[in-house]
């Protein structure tokens, strides 16, 4: 049985196929060298069928290989798999936005999460805009909503509260807190 080395195998996947314990066990027992099936239900300590079971999946996804029943790991499918995801396009998320305003985005955006908040004040005023989105204008936010809001984005959230309202996306007065400033995004044109 060999696996077509030709289609790529994602992260996602040998996440998710790392994800059960049987087949980390199984895994782990190959990598280590057990070579045969016996050799991995002894090392893995599991039942001949849960081995079955867990090298049929991992066979799948493309990280053991099965060659005249000896099972070696395919270790070029992880340096593929990370090549990928470290290489992985822009999101597309941000496209609409002006090119200065979508550098700074995809150079301090990661999948959604703020990496760190610039210094620049240019740049800060991009980032305060994406996150005054995150406010419906016209409600009021407690502290602690607000806060967890922010924690969404970026573990700092007492430095871009105050950022917020300093620059005038956020008021607050008695602990309330309502969006007051930021572009205005049309759903509707979409």
């Amino acid at each position: 049985m060999t696996v077509d080395q030709t289609a790529p195998v994602s992260a996602g996947a040998i996440a998710g196929a790392l994800a059960d314990a049987s087949r980390r066990s199984v895994f782990a027992a190959v990598q280590l060298g057990a070579a045969h099936l016996d050799d991995v239900v002894v090392a893995a300590g599991l039942s001949a069928a849960q081995v079955g079971k867990a090298l049929g999946k991992l066979v799948d996804v493309g990280m053991v290989v099965v060659d005249d029943g000896h099972l070696t790991i395919a270790g070029g499918v992880f340096q593929q798999a990370a090549r990928v995801a470290l290489a992985r396009p822009a999101s597309g998320e941000h496209d609409s936005l002006p090119a200065g305003d979508r550098r700074v985005m995809n150079a301090f955006v990661v999948d959604g999460r703020l990496q760190s908040i610039p210094s620049a004040s240019a740049k800060r005023m991009v980032i305060l805009d994406w996150l005054a989105q995150l406010f419906e204008p016209g409600r009021q936010y407690s502290e602690a909503m607000v806060n967890l809001t922010l924690g969404q984005r970026h573990a700092d959230t007492a430095a871009l509260r105050r950022y917020l309202v300093d620059e005038g996306f956020l008021d607050r007065e008695a602990g309330v807190y309502w969006r007051s400033g930021g572009s205005v995004v049309n759903e509707s044109s979409g």
